[in-house]
């Protein structure tokens, strides 16, 4: 009996260590997986954080050249408003002798350019 028992509980301890063995593998498959997980993601993170640092660059580019551009119309915006005064000022000192000669080379330069750009 005693033998009997001895090779029932042997065979019992095998199937415990092929529990146990294929239990540890799963294990290991599973703990493999997720470690090529965190590798793919760590990738993907890294290739997000280079795109939104080239958005960061590329938008103080941008902000740059607005501010360029603004700085660019408020000179014209002043250009024009002084000349406008000038204007002004033709207009009430000279009358109209003055306002012909004016509009006449307007008219001259106008001609002119357009004779030598086209």
């Amino acid at each position: 009996l005693s033998r009997k028992y001895n090779t029932m509980h042997s065979r019992r301890g095998r199937d415990d260590s092929k529990q146990q063995s294929a239990v540890e593998t799963n294990q290991n498959i599973v703990e493999q997986q997720n470690n090529d997980r965190i590798s793919e993601l760590s990738s993907q993170v890294g290739r997000l954080k280079g795109l939104t640092m080239d958005i960061e660059n590329e938008v103080r580019e941008q902000n740059v050249l607005l501010e360029d551009m603004g700085d660019g119309f408020s000179s014209a915006r002043d250009l024009i408003s002084g000349s406008l005064q000038r204007i002004g000022l033709v207009f009430e000192q000279g009358g109209v002798k003055n306002m012909l000669r004016m509009v006449g080379t307007l008219v001259i330069a106008f001609v002119f350019l357009y004779w030598v750009l086209g």
